[in-house]
């Protein structure tokens, strides 16, 4: 088992900033792409960053320029560091990561139970 746990989130005014954590834990093989995805209310879980084992990242439209997604491969570890933050950022953020367990076990997606980011005055 697998298991993600996202901290860092909560209530920040716009052009303000957060820094997401996420750590991952439990029978890790290997990780090979880590990132966030959001839900905003009444909207679909949507991409926000996500950076693969080899240091290559991809980023949703909306946050290029504002967001940066690293990752520490020994904490097995993402962070997302949201600068200017705008309200249409509002959502929960959850981390999802792609994970082997074992050399003859395939690759599976694991999620964790999100975290608030509400940007408001």
């Amino acid at each position: 088992q697998v298991q993600l746990v996202e901290s860092g989130g909560g209530l920040v005014q716009p052009g303000g900033s957060l820094r997401l954590s996420c750590a991952a834990s439990g029978s890790i093989f290997t990780i090979n792409a880590i990132g966030w995805y959001r839900q905003a209310p009444g909207k679909q879980r949507e991409l926000v960053a996500i950076i693969r084992s080899v240091g290559s990242t991809n980023y949703a439209d909306s946050v290029k320029g504002r967001f940066t997604i690293s990752r520490d491969n020994a904490k097995n570890t993402v962070y997302l560091q949201m600068n200017s933050l705008k309200p249409e950022d509002t959502a929960v953020y959850y981390c999802t990561a792609d994970v082997r367990t074992s050399v003859v076990i395939p690759t599976k997606d694991y999620w964790g139970q999100g975290t608030q980011v509400t940007v408001s005055s």
